[in-house]
Order: C-alpha cells, then structure tokens, then sequence
C-alpha cells in the first residue's frame, strides 16, 4: 500500500489520472491490443505502435492509406499518445502538425529510445539521435511549436551505451527544448533488453529538471513493483512496457495497488484464454483472416508466457495460417495451468 496518497500526472494541460502509462511497442500495441487494455481499465494514457514520420509522409503524397499503425486512433476514446520517430526535423514537425490537426490526439511523443538496429544504424534514429543532443534540440523544439497547445514528449534511455551514459544532459536537452514531460528507460541501447533496469539512475535526473515530470520505465511487471517505483524513486508516472502483452488486466491491478486496494485475482486460465479469443477476433474484423492470423501468432505466446505447456503452445501456434488453425491450436494446446 502506498505510503502516501499518488498524485496524478500533469503532462501540459492534459491530466492522467491514475500516472499509469501503457508503453508504445512496435508490432504490439495496435487499436486491438488498447482496447483490450481499456476493458480492464487502470492504464491513464494509452500509446499506439511508434509510427514512421517518413513513410507516413510519403504514404500522404502518394494518397495511400495512411499506416496501419493509426489503425482506430482517430475514433478511440481518449487520452491517446502516437510516438513518431525519424532524424529529420521538418519531417517530424509535418506529421506531428498531421497528428494534431487531422487526429486530434492527446499527446505527441518522439522515440529517442528504441535500440533496434533497423531504426538506429540503419535509419539513424531513435537511442542513435542521444549522441546528437542538438539534433533532438531541434526535432523536439519545431515539434513544440507546430504541436502547441497538444503537449510533446520524449522517451529516451540512460544512453547509447554502459560506457557513455549521458541521460543528464538529455534530460535538461529535452526541458529545455519545450517538451512536456520525459520518460526514461532504465537501460543503455547496447543493454537492449537484457540485465535489469537501473531504477536508481532513473530516479537521479529528476534533479536535472525544472518543471516537467519525469516517468520510469523498465521491468515493472506486478503491482508491487509499480507501488515500489513510487515509494523508492523520485518519479512522477511509470510506463509498463512488455510485462502488460501478455497481461492487459495489470493496468488495473496497479491502479488499485497504487490507491491502497485489494489487488484483483489474475483471471482464471480459461478468462485468460478467452480474452486471447476476443482479441483475435478484434484483429480478424480488421484485417482479415491470414493477416490477422499470422499476426496473432506473437500475441498468442504473450499469453500463454508463463504458464505450464508455453513452449509446447509456441510450437504449434507458430505454424497457424487460418483461424481454423488457430481456434484447433488453442483447444488443443493453450496452457489452462500457471506455471509450478
């Protein structure tokens, strides 16, 4: 139980109440996967997938549909965060004015974090831009004022690697540049997901900022462990990243955690397998059958994670093409024990 009552968070003129964020996952968080979430409910803002500035761009000069990506994000209920990323300001500060005007989103992110070798090396984006604090200046502050009054965030990690952990300096870049609240990954690019999340160093550069607030990130994966974020570290939000794919319903379980709650039951095996069932079906509805269930195939094993007869369940889900295999895979195979 938290020893003090938790304020909301204030993020520009917006106020997300509980401070509870549902992180944007690349392949992951589509408009099926946060409306599970809001089922459950307890997440304050929710995210969609980081979308690419520069092919949204020429997706609008070429009057293609714009990405799957913004799949429901003009018709959601909101709070609704859209992370972009690109090296480009101009181009950033285009589809964040697009962002605003045409979807009327809540909140602007910039990705400064991901340290998949695609967006980094290749596309010299994301956790690549923290060596270039002044590009980020740039990108952050044209963003601020094409965006305005929707407030701009960013997410970044503790730096590119072990050895050049700048996330101080990045930090007073990001404040300074206008952005409206900075959220840290407790990780270096080089980490990517390995190891544990330094929620130590995290909590340290809330001295490097003024005014905005700041937001942790990093294996938060129980209630606990969230009402622990804010009882030991000096953060005033957190994001829950992978540990929520498999389970939605922990929003809402950190919610009450955070209020002083009894913290609900996790579903039983079978709640668990039908809330996979109504996902895929939320993902059938828009984009049909192979597509939709070749898509599954990742979520499905965030479900059954964890449980008795996981592995045996990933062997044979990764095989599936149509829904007739799929809904068989499931019957047959999907864990209904938890693990020893």
């Amino acid at each position: 139980m938290p020893a003090t009552a938790i304020a909301p968070l204030k993020i520009g003129n917006l106020t997300i109440d509980p401070p509870i964020l549902q992180a944007p996952m690349a392949g992951f968080t589509n408009a099926a996967f946060r409306q599970i979430v809001r089922q459950f409910g307890g997440a304050g803002l929710l995210a969609t997938e980081m979308v690419n500035a520069r092919g949204f761009v020429w997706m609008d000069e070429h009057e293609a549909e714009h990405p799957d990506r913004l799949w429901g994000v003009a018709d959601e209920p909101r709070p609704l965060a859209v992370q972009i990323w690109d090296n480009d300001p101009a181009t950033m500060a285009k589809v964040g004015a697009r962002l605003v005007e045409e979807y009327q989103v809540s909140v602007v992110d910039i990705n400064f974090g991901c340290p998949v070798r695609q967006v980094t090396q290749k596309a010299h984006s994301g956790s690549y831009l923290l060596r270039e604090p002044q590009r980020m200046h740039a990108i952050i502050s044209q963003l601020v004022e094409v965006c305005a009054p929707t407030p701009v965030t960013a997410k970044i990690r503790l730096g590119c690697h072990p050895n050049n952990i700048n996330c101080d300096e990045i930090a007073r870049v990001v404040e300074e540049a206008g952005a409206a609240a900075l959220t840290v990954h407790g990780r270096t690019a080089a980490d990517m997901f390995r190891g544990h999340a330094d929620w130590d160093r995290i909590s340290e550069i809330k001295a490097h900022l003024k005014h905005i607030p700041l937001i942790g990130n990093g294996d938060l994966d129980s209630p606990a462990k969230v009402v622990t974020a804010f009882e030991k570290y000096n953060v005033d939000a957190v994001m829950i990243a992978r540990a929520c794919l498999g389970r939605p319903w922990l929003f809402s379980q950190a919610a009450a955690a955070l209020r002083g709650e009894p913290v609900p039951p996790e579903p039983t095996m079978v709640e668990q397998r039908d809330v996979m069932l109504n996902h895929y079906r939320l993902v059938l509805e828009r984009f049909g059958e192979e597509k939709a269930t070749i898509l599954m195939r990742k979520y499905a094993c965030c479900y059954a994670q964890g449980k008795r007869g996981a592995r045996h369940f990933r062997t044979h889900v990764a095989k599936v093409s149509t829904a007739v295999e799929f809904y068989a895979v499931v019957e047959e195979h999907f864990p209904l024990s938890p693990a020893d």
